[in-house]
């Protein structure tokens, strides 16, 4: 008789797994978020290599939609150590993936609104990268000052809770 095996569960049965590979914290800071996309991202083997070691930045970078697609800009994914002559260019422009519905409607609030659209982080959803991008005003001083100050105020009010 066998002995049975456990199994490991098919990409169906996992929960959605996330591991975040970069995340752009001054986007935050610098507009004010409208609405959230995911979007997927075509990435060359030596730059998800890179990617994993945690060699992304998305300081910089934005989303400009040209021709009827989304390309990302300025994210700087380093070059993979390991590569040998086959790597890849850091800041080349890189193609996301979205449906054609969405990317029209990017571009015409970018275009008309005079919005921007920021990525937010690179992550890995199911062994699939993944871009989340954000449509978002800029903020003036005012504005950014006032969400200091909002989020001083928080930390004081936990600080509080705590000592209680």
């Amino acid at each position: 008789m066998m002995a049975k095996t456990a199994a490991r569960p098919t990409a169906a049965a996992r929960p959605d797994e996330e591991k975040t590979l970069a995340s752009n914290r001054q986007a935050r800071y610098e507009y004010e978020i409208l609405d959230r996309y995911e979007a997927g991202i075509v990435l060359t083997g030596t730059e998800i290599k890179s990617a994993r070691q945690g060699r992304a930045n998305l300081r910089e970078a934005f989303v400009r939609v040209m021709h009827g697609e989304a390309w990302l800009m300025n994210a700087h994914i380093s070059p993979y150590e390991h590569a040998g002559y086959a790597t890849h260019e850091p800041d080349r422009p890189r193609k996301l993936l979205l449906h054609a519905d969405q990317i029209t409607t990017l571009g015409v609030q970018t275009q008309t609104k005079g919005l921007t659209i920021v990525p937010l982080r690179i992550y890995l959803k199911n062994r699939r990268a993944k871009v989340e991008i954000a449509v978002g005003r800029g903020k003036k001083l005012y504005d950014k000052r006032a969400s200091l100050a909002e989020r001083d105020a928080q930390r004081d009010v936990e600080r509080a809770l705590k000592e209680r």
